[in-house]
This record gives structure tokens, sequence and C-alpha cells, in this order.
């Protein structure tokens, strides 16, 4: 069902509002990563340094969180918009083919509530990163403990990504879209599922460094393609595998003199 309603010719009235909808994505798409590099240079030592979440000088903590959680949602949309693009234009001609007369509105309703989702996400993230950088500085002796406790994340990180439980998610994901419901929450619902499916990879990525540009182009492209291959567990599997070998070798070369 999804691919025939994928492949439907619409009518030129609506050809119009679709280039529309592709050239707003490419400007989204180009604005947010522009924005995500200059945030990334700005701040290179924030994976490094627990200093670096705590609030500076004359800043409060909730601008702190705030700034953050702006800059994560940013992030975001570079990172998922490439994936999200397919699921949104499905959910168009879904609209069309319900003879809705405007696929605009809703469209731009059903990606606020998804990103909306990921801002959440964002300020659940800074919460846990700033929590860890207190008891790091309280207890340096944590510190040292963190590279182990990275690599074992790294691990069940890719482990998760043979589950059954990711198995769903993903699906969820490339489910055609369901009109029962509002934009807004179709746009929740959506983010909600493909949240939980790039659970394991945004795990990895808060583990290899939040402002790594390589770590987040990496990951992007795993979730892209988890999310649109043809077989997307096969996919998210092969994926696992590189994460677990690729933090096995990490760790043999670690443990040689």
């Amino acid at each position: 069902m999804t691919n025939t309603l994928s492949n439907v010719e619409l009518p030129r009235k609506h050809a119009v509002s679709e280039r529309g909808f592709l050239a707003v994505s490419a400007l989204l798409f180009i604005a947010s990563a522009a924005t995500t590099v200059a945030w990334c240079d700005a701040m290179p030592a924030m994976p490094a340094m627990p200093m670096a979440w705590m609030p500076m000088c004359g800043q409060t903590w909730w601008g702190f969180a705030t700034s953050f959680t702006g800059m994560w949602t940013v992030m975001m949309v570079a990172m998922m918009l490439p994936s999200l693009l397919p699921m949104l234009r499905r959910y168009r001609v879904a609209l069309h083919m319900a003879g809705k007369p405007d696929v605009d509105a809703p469209t731009a309703l059903a990606s606020a509530g998804y990103f909306a989702v990921w801002g959440v996400i964002g300020a659940m993230v800074f919460a846990l990163e700033a929590a860890v950088a207190q008891l790091e500085m309280t207890w340096p002796v944590l510190a040292r403990a963190l590279p182990a406790a990275s690599g074992a994340v790294v691990l069940a990180a890719g482990a998760l990504q043979f589950s059954a439980w990711k198995a769903r998610q993903l699906a969820g994901c490339r489910a055609a879209p369901a009109l029962g419901s509002t934009a807004w929450r179709y746009g929740l619902h959506l983010g909600m599922r493909c949240a939980g499916s790039c659970a394991s990879l945004t795990a990895i990525l808060l583990v290899i460094g939040v402002m790594d540009l390589r770590a987040m182009a990496a990951v992007s492209v795993a979730i892209t393609l988890e999310r649109l291959a043809p077989a997307g567990d096969r996919v998210a599997r092969c994926i696992g595998v590189v994460a677990i070998v690729a933090e096995l070798l990490q760790l043999a070369s670690a443990a040689l003199p």
C-alpha cells in the first residue's frame, strides 16, 4: 500500500505544492546543517570536559538547558530530515488521496510534532549529561570508570539492533501513515516510534561525543539506511555487527601493552 501511494501521480495543482515542499525541506536541511556545524566548531571540547556541561558566567541553568535543547533540536533536524522526508511525502500523498484540499499545513504540524519529541529527548540528554558531569567533578574516580562504561553502552546498543523490539519500532517508522488522528498527533506518534528505533544509535552518538561531526554524519547515514533501505531489518543488524566489532577491536587495542 505504501509503495502504491508513493507512486501516485499528483494533479498539476498539487505538483506545485510538492516542489515547494521539497524546496523548503532542502533549505531547512541546509540551514540546520550549517547551524550544527557552527555550533560544533564553537564548542569542540564539550564531550571531553565536565565543565562544558556547566552554565557559563552569568548564565542560568534554565538558560543553558534551553540553549542546549534548542541546538539539539536543530541538530536533529539536520540528522533526521533525510529519513523523515519520504515519510512526509507519503503522508502528503495519503492526505491527497483522502480528498484533503490543503496538505501543506498538516505536513508542517506533523513535522513540528515529530521534532517536538526530539526536543524533549534533548532536554533529557542535557539532564543526564549535566548529572554525569556533576558526579565526575564530585568524585574524580568516576572519570576512570567512564571508558569502560562507554564501551558497555556501545556493546549493548549494538546488541539492541538485533532485538525484536528494535524491529517493531523500525516497522512503525516505515509503516504507511494512518489518517485517523490529527497531524500533530501523527507527528508525535511517528516521532516516538522513530526515537525508539534510533535509541541504540543515539546512545552510540552520546558516547562518542555529541559535538563530533563525523559521528553525527555516520549515525545519520546509518539511521537513513535502516529506515529507507528495502531490507531495513537486515541493514539494522549489519549496523549492530559493525558497532560491536568496532568496540571489541577498540577494547582489544586498549588492552594491549
